[in-house]
C-alpha cells in the first residue's frame, strides 16, 4: 500500500472553542535532567503543586518500563486527588511484530488506571529504519493498532510524534502520514516533538501551518526542548500557527539544556496574549510553586529565570531606579505581582540616590526628602563597593548601613575584646583536624570568654560568638548559619587577595544575608557573623542590656 494513502484523516468535529491544553511533563521528561532523581514520594508531593497551579494534564511517568513509575500510578490511584488536572501515563506503541493486546508495556498503560495515555511514536523514517529496524508501513501499523486498542479500552490517547520536526524536514510526507495514522485511529492529540531541540521559530511556524492544512481539525501539540535556546519562542510559534496543546516542565527541567519552561510559556500566554490557559489555578501562585518544586527536586532556583526568578524584577542601575521611582512600568515588562514575584532594588556602586531611596522603602525606611542622608548613604555604599563589599545579596548588612546613617548609630549589644581560632591536625593518628575558637567580649556589664569547637574554623567562630552572646541575649540561641559563600577578589594578588564572605542565617522563621570582607577568610567571616548577630537581635526586638 502507498504510504501516502495508508492513513486518511477522519472527519473530526471539535467544540466551537477548544481550550488550550497545558500539559506538564515535569515528573517524567523533567526528571531526566542531570542531578534530578525523583522518588515516588517526591512525585506525589509535586503533583498537587502542579494541580494547584492549574495545568490541565500531569504526565506521571512510564508504568511498566520504570518500576517506581508503576508504583507511582498505583499509589496515585489511592492517595492523589486532583482538582484541576488529569493524570496521564506515558508509554510506547506496540513492539514490532507483536500483537497490541499481548504487548506487556501496552497492558501496563491500562493497568496504570490513568484516564489519558500518551504514546511516543516514531515519525522520522530514519529512526524507523535505524532504531526500530523495521519499515515505514509497519511503524504506521504500530501507531494505528496501539491507538485504536487504547481508545477501544476507554482511554483518551495523545501521541507524541518523536523527532517530528527533524523527520518532517527530511521526509515531510512520511512525517505527515505518521500524524494522519494517529488521528485516523482515534488519537485526540498529535504532539509534534522537537526532540533534539534544534528548531527555530520560523521553521516551527511553517511546519505546523503546513501540517494543519493536511490533517484537518485534529488537535496538534508542541513539545519543545531548549537546545537552540528557542524552546519558549518555538512553543509560541506553534500555538500561533494553530497548535492547541503544549507540553513543558516547571523550571525548564529536562535532559541536556532542558524542556520548554512551562511557567514562562503560561505567563506569556496569560499576560502577553491575554489568554486564560490555567484551569482553576492562579498565575500569581507561580513563583511560590516554582520555588516549592525546586525544594523537592533539590535543584537551586535559577535567579535569572523569567518571571519567577529572584532577579527577574531586580534593578541595579541608578538610571533605572530614577525612572522606576516615577513609574515602575518604565523599566519592567509587566507587574511582578501577576506571577507572585516582587520588584527588588539592588544596591551597588551603580546606585544613585533614587536606588537608595527605593531600597530603603523596601526595607522599611522612609528616606523621601532626606537629601543629606541619601547622599551620605550613597557615598558610603560606593566607597564600600570599591573596597570589595557588595550589598546586592546582603540586605541585612545594608539594613545596618541605613540604620546607622538614619539613627546615628547601631544598638550596642556587645563589644568584642578579641577572638582567635586554632586548627589542629594530629596526622599520626589519622583523625580529622579539630577547629577551636575563643571569643572574648563584653555584654551586660560582664566580661565573657567562650571557647567552642566546630566543623572548621568559621563554624567554631560562629559557635563561640553565639554561645558568648547567648549568656546575655538568649534569643540568639535560635540563630543558625545555613549557607556560606566565599569569593576571592583580585585573584591576581594570589594569597594577598581580598576575600569576601556572604552568609545566610535563620531564626527558624525567616533568614537574612550579611557580607564581610577581609585579607583572609576568617576576618571576612567574622565581620559577616557580627552583622548577622546584630541584625538578628534588632529584628527580634531585643534591647541592649547596659
Amino acid at each position: 500500500m502507498d504510504l501516502l494513502t495508508a492513513a486518511r484523516p477522519r472527519e473530526r468535529k471539535l467544540e466551537p472553542t477548544v481550550t488550550l491544553h497545558v500539559y506538564d511533563t515535569t515528573l517524567r521528561d523533567g526528571a531526566q535532567q542531570e542531578g534530578i532523581s525523583l522518588s515516588v514520594t517526591d512525585k506525589l508531593a509535586i503533583a498537587p503543586l502542579l494541580d494547584e497551579l492549574g495545568v490541565g494534564f500531569i504526565e506521571g511517568g512510564w508504568p511498566g518500563a520504570v518500576p517506581k513509575d508503576t508504583d507511582f500510578f498505583a499509589r496515585a490511584a489511592r492517595e492523589l486527588t486532583l482538582k484541576n488536572a488529569v493524570l496521564a501515563a506515558f508509554g510506547a506503541t506496540r513492539k514490532v511484530g507483536v500483537a497490541t493486546d499481548k504487548d506487556p508495556q501496552v497492558r501496563a498503560l491500562l493497568d496504570s488506571q490513568a484516564p489519558v495515555v500518551t504514546l511516543v511514536a516514531k515519525s522520522d523514517i530514519r529512526h524507523v529504519e535505524r532504531a526500530l529496524k523495521t519499515d515505514g508501513a509497519e511503524n504506521l501499523a504500530m501507531i494505528r493498532d496501539t491507538v485504536a486498542f487504547l481508545v477501544g479500552e476507554g482511554r483518551r490517547v495523545f501521541v507524541d510524534a518523536e523527532h517530528f520536526f527533524d523527520g518532517y524536514r527530511y521526509d515531510p510526507d512520511y512525517a505527515t502520514n505518521a500524524a494522519l495514522a494517529a488521528f485516523d485511529a482515534g488519537a485526540e492529540v498529535v504532539c509534534l516533538c522537537d526532540t533534539n531541540g534544534g528548531m527555530l521559530p520560523n521553521w516551527v511556524s511553517d511546519i505546523v501551518s503546513e501540517l494543519r492544512e493536511r490533517t484537518g481539525e485534529g488537535i496538534l501539540g508542541m513539545h519543545a526542548h531548549n537546545d537552540s535556546g528557542c524552546a519558549v519562542a518555538n512553543t509560541l510559534a506553534a500555538l500561533d500557527a494553530g497548535a492547541q496543546h503544549f507540553q513543558g516542565t516547571v523550571n525548564g527541567y529536562g535532559e541536556r539544556t532542558g524542556n520548554v519552561d512551562l511557567i514562562t510559556t503560561v505567563a506569556n500566554l496569560e499576560i502577553k496574549y491575554d489568554r486564560r490557559v490555567l484551569r482553576g489555578g492562579r498565575l500569581d501562585d507561580a513563583t511560590r510553586i516554582a520555588h516549592a518544586i525546586s525544594e523537592i527536586t533539590n535543584i537551586s532556583p535559577f535567579a535569572r529565570q523569567p518571571y519567577v526568578g529572584a532577579s527577574a524584577f531586580a534593578h541595579k542601575a541608578g538610571l533605572h531606579a530614577s525612572a522606576i521611582k516615577v513609574d515602575a512600568d518604565l523599566y519592567q515588562h509587566t507587574d511582578p505581582t501577576k506571577v507572585g514575584n516582587d520588584m527588588r532594588m539592588l544596591v551597588s556602586d551603580m546606585a544613585g540616590r533614587a536606588s537608595i531611596e527605593l531600597k530603603g522603602k523596601e526595607l522599611g525606611f522612609d528616606l523621601a526628602g532626606q537629601t543629606e542622608v541619601l547622599t551620605r548613604i550613597t557615598n558610603r555604599v560606593k566607597s564600600a563597593e570599591q573596597q570589595g563589599y557588595t550589598y546586592e545579596a546582603a540586605d541585612a548588612s545594608f539594613d545596618l548601613v541605613l540604620r546607622d546613617e538614619v539613627s546615628g548609630g547601631l544598638p550596642e549589644y556587645f563589644t568584642v575584646e578579641s577572638w582567635r581560632t586554632i586548627v589542629e591536625n594530629y596526622g599520626s593518628t589519622g583523625d580529622e583536624a579539630i577547629a577551636e575558637a575563643t571569643v572574648k567580649l563584653h555584654a551586660g556589664g560582664e566580661r565573657i570568654i567562650v571557647t567552642a569547637e566546630g566543623n572548621g574554623p568559621v563554624n567554631a567562630l560562629d559557635q563561640a560568638l553565639r554561645h558568648a552572646v547567648e549568656k546575655i541575649y538568649p534569643e540568639i540561641a535560635k540563630f543558625e548559619l545555613i549557607d556560606f559563600k566565599v569569593r576571592i577578589l583580585d585573584q591576581e594578588q594570589g594569597t594577598d587577595a581580598i576575600t569576601r564572605v556572604l552568609i545566610e542565617t535563620t531564626d527558624g522563621v525567616s533568614s537574612w544575608f550579611t557580607v564581610g570582607i577581609g585579607p583572609n577568610i576568617l576576618e571576612a567571616s567574622w565581620e559577616a557573623l557580627i552583622d548577622s548577630a546584630v541584625y538578628g537581635l534588632i529584628h527580634a526586638g531585643v534591647k541592649p542590656v547596659a
